[in-house]
């Protein structure tokens, strides 16, 4: 073993929270361009409750984006995100890193 701790697949935990009643949103990255933190097709995991696991960038961007899913949770309706370095939302959510992102959030079941 190499030490490092494991973390459950992101996807296995969205199983068990729907399995155990919860309202579930996922979000996907889906695109980047440039420098990005997390690789297409990572994933975070949101119940209504605001609990959350696994990731889609870091820093500001993850908590915008889990504000999203509540909101996608709740109304049922899909919607891609965008966050770049020339957007003015990226400076603001933390994203300076040169890079674009988006992000695929619905909610499941």
């Amino acid at each position: 073993m190499s030490g490092q701790p494991v973390f459950p697949d992101p996807l296995k935990v969205a199983q068990e929270w729907c399995e155990q009643g919860r309202e579930v949103g996922i979000a996907t990255v889906i695109e980047t361009w440039g420098s990005a933190p997390r690789p297409v097709g990572s994933h975070l995991v949101v119940d209504a409750d605001g609990n959350f696991h696994g990731s889609v960038s870091g820093g500001c961007v993850e908590g915008a984006v889990i504000g999203e899913a509540a909101e996608v949770i709740a109304s049922g309706a899909a919607r891609v995100l965008e966050f770049g370095v020339a957007d003015e939302t990226a400076w603001r959510v933390g994203l300076s890193c040169g890079g674009r992102i988006r992000v695929y959030v619905e909610k499941l079941g």
